[in-house]
Parts: C-alpha cells; structure tokens; sequence
C-alpha cells in the first residue's frame, strides 16, 4: 500500500529533513514512528529537501508498506508518537505509482521579514528581523523579473551539483501586513538548494538601496552566484504547500 503524507513542521530543532548520522531530522523521526507502528524498515520519500532550520507548513511525503492499518490509523498513531515539532496534517492512501518527488507540479515557498526597530522575542525562530526601512515598491520591480523560464545559477548555493539550474516561476510576490512583516511568496516547478534563500538575500539588497532592480536582473542573467547577495537565514523560509 502506498501512502501520502502533508507534514507541518518546526525546523529549529532539526538538522532539515534528510536523515543524518547522529543528527535529528524530520524524515528520521517520522520513518522512527512509522518502523514502530508497521513493525519493518519504511523510507520516507518527500517532494524535496528542506535544510536545517527551515519550517514546513505543507511539505509532502509518501511511503509504501504492507500492512492493514488504515490511513485514519496513520494519522493518529503518528502524531501520538511524534514530538509536538512535527504533526502529520493528512494520511491518504494514494495509488501505488504515486511519487511524492517525481509526480510535483509546483511548489510554493513563503519568506517573513520582520521590518520593524525593534525585535520579536517570541517570533526571531519564523522570521529575518531587519531594522532599516525597506523598499518594497523597488524591490516587488525587481521580483517582477523572476516570473517565466530562466536559468538561475546566480541564486544556486555554490557547490551544489545538479544537471541543469533551469527553472520555470509562476509567481513571485510581496505583500506587507499592519504588524510589519514583509511576506515573500514565490511559486515555482522546482527549486534549486538555497535558491530561494538567495534571491530573498539579493532582494533586500534591493531594498535598503544598494543595487537597483535593474541590477537584479542582470545578477539573474548573470549566471554568477558571487554576484548575488548573502543567503538569507533560514528561520525566515517555509514551505507552504506541493501540488500535484
């Protein structure tokens, strides 16, 4: 039987998802609950990597085992084994072809920057506090520039093989609630490792003024990693959501 997972999670604690030797991850904690629950060896297969420090709100998963248990029985086993930092939204038995990697349409990640004076003691885990002003107005100009099929080797973290860094961007928007949060969303085919963390970090340079967005763009165009700004921290990155 194969199975589908939608997981929410608290990144702070983790080494990210991938299992590793004497580090904590999510994959090894939930595949830990499943081993006890199925009594064999279960491998977790999720849509992509998220690093050390990164959250999910909807990241997806899927893991194929014989057994009678229901879905139902997943879903409220798991959370009954699991520490508070993860929670399995839904359990779904899926067909057997189903692939939690191979079968995503898009993904959408969200970014929150905190663009007040002052700090967050209870929110510095979820967000990237920035004191000075930033320009949203300039930098959503140079976001605009992101939209369609390109080739984002700038955005990449340096050593990071992968066969081609084309990808294809639905959307990449800003907004800004009455509390001061700047949230960045972005909606893409797939992600290349940092990407997005990369792109935020040239953003805001946008932002406090020290290239234009004109700049981005040829930063974008580019090809050249050392050309773009400092990743952003990771407590600020969440996965909201993989389609199918």
């Amino acid at each position: 039987m194969n199975f589908k997972l939608i997981i929410e999670y608290d990144g702070r604690d983790f080494r990210g998802w991938q299992i590793q030797k004497n580090e904590r991850s999510v994959q090894g904690d939930i595949e830990n609950a499943l081993e006890m629950m199925c009594r064999q060896k279960i491998t977790l297969h999720a849509s992509g990597r998220t690093d050390a420090g990164v959250h999910a709100l909807g990241q997806c998963a899927h893991f194929r085992c014989e057994t009678r248990l229901t879905a139902d029985i997943f879903l409220k086993g798991l959370n009954s084994l699991l520490r508070d930092d993860i929670v399995i939204r839904e359990c779904t038995e899926m067909p057997e072809n189903f692939h939690a990697r191979f079968d995503v349409r898009n993904k959408i990640y969200q970014y929150r920057i905190l663009n007040t004076p002052l700090p967050s003691a209870i929110d510095r885990g979820y967000s990237w506090h920035i004191r000075k002003k930033l320009d949203i107005l300039s930098m959503q100009t140079a976001a605009d520039h992101l939209p369609g099929k390109h080739d984002f080797k700038a955005f990449e973290g340096s050593g990071s093989p992968r066969a081609h860094t084309v990808r294809s961007i639905h959307k990449a928007e800003f907004e800004k609630n009455e509390k001061g949060y700047i949230i960045f969303k972005i909606q893409a085919d797939g992600f290349l490792r940092y990407m997005v963390r990369n792109i935020v970090g040239t953003l805001v340079n946008v932002g406090l003024g020290r290239i234009t967005a004109a700049d981005f763009r040829q930063i974008l165009l580019s090809g050249d990693r050392s050309q773009a700004g400092a990743t952003a921290p990771p407590q600020g990155l969440f996965l909201l959501q993989v389609n199918y």
